[in-house]
């Protein structure tokens, strides 16, 4: 490969030391914090792998370990990564290349487990091709189409002025008609914000009765963990006479992508268009924080059609996230994957319907 001094340490690192290591990449997800990793699967079912280059750390990869009964050895499973673009430098091929090795070493061949990764990179974008070349050893997952996360990525470069502008001609009207409602916005990300969220969430829940996997109770204890500078942005919109909440909106802003989570509006909020004023204060606070990227959560324009239709409204461009890998010897394991997958598709496409918020929900395992 290459004479240059790598080093590779895997569950070497501390919870504290984690979120300290994250805050040195532009790709950093929410995705990839100890704190998801952690209310989300277990601690004790957490791996951590570290890669340097000349004593500099590189690329990192939180993964969860689990071993289903039915096979004799186990998964390793990456979401949203490897972490690989450090801070304001372009994305080295060889580092992605080399991290997945490492990974590959580390948890295919010394451990025997079915390493899966999902990384955090979409079709198209400028990094594509540099993991494609890094992850060439690998096999593609099972393509399972409807279950692929497709969003919408805003551009946050352009001026305000210019976003605004940017914005579909009914969905600025709007904008501007929640403007005139006399309402305000309050930003913050701690405990009480993300209480009053809850409270909009299961208002909105009572009244529309949807399918959702989203379990409002994780996400905060996982707001309630989280270092204060990787906590998840909580957007309240209120009437500004009462004090009333009546939409909600929290949104994930590690790295140099902000991802929209989740929203709600609650009872007193139904005519207040308050949606449009929270997703435009959460633009103008990214712009004033320089984030450059605004990832809208998910879209699914099959089975939520107004919500896909309300995202377009904001002009991002469509994409489609890079295929999973799986690492070079697993192929004993493909087939009984691609038998999991199928039917998970049969299940999830036959319970399936219309749901509020279903372009919020991300592929869990």
């Amino acid at each position: 490969m290459t004479n240059q001094p790598w080093e590779v340490t895997a569950d070497q690192v501390s919870p504290e030391q984690w979120p300290l290591l994250l805050e040195l990449f532009d790709d950093a997800s929410f995705y990839q914090t100890y704190t998801y990793g952690q209310v989300r699967w277990g601690a004790k079912n957490l791996s951590h792998l570290i890669l340097k280059r000349r004593g500099e750390v590189v690329a990192l990869a939180q993964l969860r370990i689990f071993r289903p009964a039915i096979w004799m050895g186990g998964v390793a499973y990456l979401r949203w990564g490897p972490i690989c673009k450090r801070r304001d430098r372009p994305l080295d091929p060889a580092v992605v290349e080399r991290m997945a090795e490492a990974l590959h070493e580390e948890y295919s061949c010394k451990r025997g487990l079915f390493l899966y990764a999902q990384p955090n990179c979409f079709l198209n974008s400028p990094e594509a091709d540099a993991v494609q070349c890094g992850f060439s050893s690998f096999a593609a997952a099972p393509d399972i189409p409807d279950y692929s996360y497709k969003t919408l990525i805003l551009d946050l470069s352009p001026t305000i002025e210019e976003l605004r502008r940017n914005l579909d001609r009914k969905w600025r009207n709007q904008l501007t008609r929640a403007e005139k409602n006399n309402l305000r916005v309050v930003v913050g990300n701690g405990a009480a914000g993300f209480r009053t969220f809850s409270e909009l969430y299961k208002q909105m829940r009572k009244r529309k009765h949807f399918h959702t996997k989203v379990d409002i109770a994780e996400f905060e204890r996982m707001q309630q963990n989280l270092p204060d500078s990787q906590r998840m942005r909580v957007l309240i919109c209120e009437d500004a006479s009462s004090g009333v909440p009546v939409a909600g909106l929290v949104a994930s802003s590690l790295g140099d992508t902000a991802i929209y989570m989740l929203g709600a509006t609650g009872d007193h909020g139904l005519k207040s268009k308050g949606a449009y004023l929270l997703q435009w204060s959460l633009i103008k606070w990214l712009k004033e924080n320089g984030v450059r990227r605004y990832d809208l959560g998910g879209i699914d324009p099959k089975f939520n059609p107004g919500l896909y239709h309300f995202k377009r409204g904001l002009s991002g461009a469509e994409m489609i996230q890079m295929t999973a890998y799986t690492a070079p010897g697993n192929g004993p394991y493909l087939t009984a994957l691609k038998v999991a997958s199928a039917t998970q598709r049969a299940i999830r496409n036959a319970r399936r319907a219309p749901s509020l918020d279903a372009a919020l929900e991300f592929p869990t395992t």
